[in-house]
């Protein structure tokens, strides 16, 4: 469609304010996936500085008719960060995506913080370019738990399933066991981690990669993220677990539990962020491309238009704010067809959530992650992927955008 022709020509015919944030926002978005490549930048930027001098703070907001209480970066700054944890050694156990990203903001933030990985491995070799030392900050991850008071345990879902009966005698009276997603706690009769009730048990959980959680940190603004308690042996662990938030590069903080995180998180991850918006672009990819469009076509009015217009309107001021800039066709249309997809695609995200809940989907997580061969065989899925006509097409749709012309 020509939506996006339709918002240019606004912005030029009407100097519409509207349009102009959609460039906006357009060029936030780029900013923002540059940033966000993985070149593990440790030094904090000045404006983290400035950011922590707002004055906004926690608030109970209207979302959509319910009542719910926030909490910001403001209500924790760094040196009421500093005098909660003042006594602490945040081991970062794991260095993924999440454990490298997380790591380091701890680190500019001024904590005291250790890392915990397998020896001589690939995250060991990452966490030595990024400033960790060997025997001084950088340890096994047995090691690091022995030292740490706060054990973050960002190992992969697998992982932790793997790892959890060497570092079970770590996690002793008094620590905290932290964790950035409910998984390995909540399906714990698949996992067997369960925690012994001497601890601390929270969550903070990134919504985002961890290379997101970096470039925003860096950025001065932070990402949003929600907070749990499985169990509080201290009688602080809710502050504390809102501080870690904060203390991780959390911007917003909103309170859940580890079962609806989990549940949460997953059912997006197959659903509407990964896999059904795949699923989705290749069908109506397919279905043009039967029909002889070309590829350069069928790219651009599935994928092209989506991510570099139409998403970062929606993202700006919500659905109905892009509807309204688009053109007179288009907005009929979607208007039009949104029951029909509703009603397609409902009974699968109801199958979606049951499998999630029964524990179904974390059975085949645990089986597939855990195999051997793991690494080979995601390879080779994520090559049919990237080989696929469409996403070759995209590669040089992508190649056509006019930051990336030399």
């Amino acid at each position: 469609m020509n939506a996006t022709r339709y918002i240019a020509s606004t912005a030029r015919a009407t100097g519409s304010v509207a349009a102009r944030r959609s460039t906006a926002a357009a060029r936030s978005i780029t900013t923002i996936a540059a940033a966000a490549r993985p070149t593990r930048a440790s030094r904090p930027s000045a404006s983290i500085a400035a950011a922590s001098s707002t004055s906004r703070g926690v608030k109970t907001l209207d979302f959509g008719g319910s009542k719910e209480t926030v909490w910001e970066r403001a209500d924790f700054p760094k040196e009421k960060l500093h005098k909660i944890f003042a006594k602490d050694t945040f081991a970062v156990l794991g260095y993924g995506t999440q454990g490298f990203a997380q790591s380091l903001n701890l680190r500019d933030n001024g904590l005291k913080v250790i890392v915990g990985v397998r020896k001589g491995g690939h995250s060991w070799e990452a966490a030595k370019k990024d400033g960790w030392v060997e025997g001084k900050t950088l340890f096994t991850i047995e090691e690091a738990a022995e030292k740490g008071t706060v054990l973050m345990n960002l190992l992969s879902d697998a992982g932790q399933k793997q790892g959890w009966p060497a570092l079970k005698p770590h996690v002793t009276k008094g620590k905290t066991l932290y964790f950035s997603h409910g998984f390995s706690v909540v399906f714990h009769d698949q996992t067997g981690v369960v925690p012994p009730k001497d601890v601390d048990v929270i969550l903070a959980a990134p919504k985002g990669s961890g290379a997101t959680v970096r470039s925003l940190f860096l950025e001065g603004r932070g990402i949003n993220s929600s907070v749990a308690i499985w169990q509080d042996a201290s009688g602080e662990a809710r502050d504390r677990a809102f501080a870690m938030g904060v203390a991780i590069g959390s911007g917003y903080l909103y309170e859940t539990t580890f079962e609806k995180e989990v549940h949460s998180d997953l059912v997006g991850e197959r659903g509407i962020l990964m896999g059904a918006i795949q699923g989705a672009f290749a069908a109506q990819y397919d279905v043009l491309r039967a029909k002889g469009h070309s590829p350069s076509e069928a790219f651009n009015e599935t994928v092209e238009e989506a991510t570099q217009s139409l998403y970062p309107l929606i993202s700006k001021n919500g659905m109905d704010w892009m509807y309204a800039n688009c053109s007179t066709t288009a907005r009929r249309g979607a208007l039009d067809w949104a029951p029909k997809f509703y009603d397609a695609t409902k009974p699968v995200f109801e199958a979606l959530y049951a499998a999630v809940e029964d524990g179904s989907e974390t059975r085949r997580s645990l089986v597939e992650n855990s195999r051997p061969d793991y690494r080979e065989r995601l390879e080779e899925e994520l090559r049919v992927i990237r080989e696929s006509e469409m996403w070759r097409a995209g590669k040089t749709v992508r190649g056509l955008r006019p930051e990336n012309v030399k």
